[in-house]
């Protein structure tokens, strides 16, 4: 018996995050795959970088600067959404700070990591679920992380956002699966990214020692979950490199 594959060619995609490590990753992968992509940054260049390079691999891919932290930023990204996409299929939500010990960080700075990381990924989805019902379903997918189950040292803030993702997002899944929408959580390991600390060479002797992953993986693994069948909800996908590198 042959398996049903969700084909993306056309599908409406909001991938927040779009610019840098995972998020661009992802954003050639879907733009290769023939999906109307939108995507944001909070910064114009990474973001015009990020869509001519995805561009040249086909797809229909746009671009805004915004930030997911704030009301007005997510207000803008949606009415986006709407008028370049006339609506949304797909979240893909992986836009996400980096943080230090909370006892090390002022207090906007903390403050902001939580913006961004938590309460960007429940507004982006609360305004994709407002679309999806309408329609008749979609497909929310949140970038968590296994910070929630190693609790690294210094990880205190950064673990917290994410910790919030997981329990949101299954909690979720149950309360809008009578809606037809999916939701899946993908919990990626250290990756060579750009909210790693260490320098580019030590990420690169990283990943030779199979201690960090490239952001390619992740974004794989994205588009494996994407592309089930519509029976198929994957509800939580953990990747790691082999060898997990925690600092």
């Amino acid at each position: 018996m042959a398996i049903e594959h969700t084909d993306l060619a056309g599908k409406r995609i909001l991938l927040t995050g779009g610019t840098t490590g995972i998020g661009r990753a992802t954003l050639e992968r879907l733009a290769g795959e023939g999906a109307r992509v939108l995507t944001f940054g909070r910064h114009q260049e990474p973001l015009e970088e990020a869509l001519a390079k995805a561009r040249n691999g086909g797809g229909e891919v746009f671009g805004i600067t915004a930030d997911s932290s704030t009301r007005e930023g997510i207000e803008k990204v949606f009415a986006a959404v709407d008028e370049q996409l006339g609506g949304v299929d797909m979240l893909v939500a992986c836009a996400a700070l980096g943080a230090e010990p909370i006892h090390e960080m002022a207090d906007d700075d903390w403050r902001l990591v939580i913006e961004t990381n938590l309460t960007g990924y429940l507004a982006c989805a609360k305004a994709s679920i407002e679309r999806m019902e309408r329609q008749g379903g979609g497909h929310l997918l949140f970038v968590g992380s296994i910070s929630t189950e190693i609790k690294a040292e210094g990880e205190s803030v950064y673990a917290a956002t994410k910790a919030g993702v997981q329990a949101f997002a299954e909690t979720l899944r149950k309360e809008i699966a009578d809606n037809n929408i999916k939701v899946s959580v993908v919990q990626p390991g250290s990756v060579e990214s750009d909210m790693q600390e260490c320098s580019d060479e030590e990420k690169r002797d990283a990943v030779a020692e199979q201690q960090m992953l490239h952001a390619e993986e992740i974004a794989e693994a994205i588009l494996f979950v994407l592309t089930r069948s519509p029976a198929c909800d994957v509800v939580n996908l953990r990747i790691e490199p082999r060898i997990q590198k925690t600092s």
